[in-house]
């Protein structure tokens, strides 16, 4: 069972991460999936994405959970029955999962250089402190990418913009967390945000 990594962010926030090496049978062999679940994962196209998705159940049985125990509101933002907040990502071949008692997001990308070329997408103020030039530009486009998407996943709400609604404070790659803020309809909310690399990864997460 590859797990590999575990962080206690504090005593009431966990996060797990996967490494996927499994086969999809594999994956699938010890699970209790609900209907809508096994419907789901069976209508996926890319066998990458359904062993993301069996791999994030088996990060729940980690945590103690089964698919029973989750669910999606209608944003498709997940829940857990017992109240505790949960968010979920899966790129390629890692997924990971954080579990609070306050609202939480996560999010794994793989570090490309591709993402310079669709950076005005995504960031606006954060241009005041990047360059073009610096050697980890790239890196440090996806850590702002990484904590957007996890205050996308953490507030839910349709309409929000990366570019508009988001504002990751400057940071150095090797702190390893900085502030992030949403501005949006007149009001605003901060947030603590962390990152880690690992493999050409990167994995962002965002906590209340």
């Amino acid at each position: 069972m590859p797990l590999y990594k575990t962080i206690h962010q504090n005593p009431q926030t966990t996060i797990k991460i996967w490494k996927i090496t499994e086969s999809y049978d594999v994956l699938m062999e010890p699970l209790d999936l609900k209907p809508n679940s096994l419907e789901r994962v069976l209508g996926m196209k890319s066998e990458l994405h359904q062993r993301g998705f069996l791999s994030v159940r088996h990060l729940l049985r980690d945590f103690g959970y089964t698919d029973q125990d989750l669910y999606y509101d209608a944003n498709g933002k997940p829940h857990l029955k017992d109240g505790k907040h949960i968010s979920i990502t899966h790129s390629f071949t890692f997924s990971g999962v954080i579990i609070s008692d306050s609202e939480v997001g996560i999010d794994i990308e793989m570090q490309r250089d591709k993402i310079a070329i669709i950076a005005k997408k995504f960031v606006d103020y954060e241009f005041n402190y990047l360059s073009k030039n610096d050697e980890d530009y790239v890196k440090k486009l996806t850590v702002i990418w990484g904590i957007k998407e996890s205050l996308y996943k953490l507030f839910a709400t349709p309409g929000m913009l990366f570019r508009e609604h988001f504002l990751v404070i400057p940071f150095m790659l090797n702190d390893g967390e900085t502030i992030a803020w949403i501005d949006y309809k007149n009001k605003k909310y901060r947030y603590q945000t962390f990152f880690l690399e690992f493999e050409g990864f990167t994995c962002a997460y965002v906590t209340t």
